[in-house]
């Protein structure tokens, strides 16, 4: 009789843990749900074509196939996973443009991460290529650890691993690199 009721109280204690493991599961559930909505962008904006301007001045041209704002999160960013098209224009209306696979700017450290075909065509015709490239806003620099190829105005063509530059790519300081380099005689003496 011993038996029976131990195995009964067994029995009861099984079927009493099963229906607290299904009971939780629901539970874990509805926490995931509640994640995820907290991790939902504040905004998704489709197609977008937006025109900044400064002074009156025409300063930027954005174009993404989608732009995702988290400013609702702790750390706010904006993130264009389809890829991004900007065109800058300086004071004398010449345009520089950046293009890139995926882009993601962090607002408050001010720092844009672009990834995947990233080129830059500037005014002068130079093109910057590389795989990933991070622009700091606040310093105005730019810099990766990626292999990147420049090729210049001039013909001068530079391949090299990891960089560091103004924004303006006028202080250029490449930590490995391979290339061809023009020197104008003029210049030498």
């Amino acid at each position: 009789m011993d038996n029976f009721i131990n195995h009964i109280v067994k029995s009861i204690a099984v079927i009493f843990f099963t229906a607290m493991l299904f009971s939780c599961q629901g539970r874990i559930d509805e926490v995931r749900q509640l994640g995820l909505k907290n991790f939902s962008a504040a905004t998704e904006e489709t197609m977008v074509n937006a025109v900044y301007t400064d002074s009156g001045r025409v300063a930027l041209k954005l174009r993404s196939p989608l732009v995702m704002d988290y400013s609702n999160l702790a750390y706010p960013y904006r993130e264009s996973p389809q890829g991004i098209e900007v065109d800058f224009f300086d004071k004398n209306e010449e345009k520089n443009t950046v293009t890139a696979d995926y882009a993601i700017a962090y607002d408050k450290s001010g720092l844009i991460d672009l990834q995947g075909n990233v080129k830059i065509v500037m005014a002068d015709s130079s093109i910057l290529k590389a795989h990933q490239l991070y622009w700091d806003q606040e310093n105005n620099w730019v810099f990766t650890d990626e292999e990147y190829t420049l090729e210049l105005a001039n013909g001068t063509v530079n391949d090299g691993q990891g960089f560091d530059s103004d924004e303006n790519f006028n202080n250029f300081i490449s930590r490995s690199n391979i290339g061809i380099h023009f020197i104008d005689e003029e210049e030498k003496k």
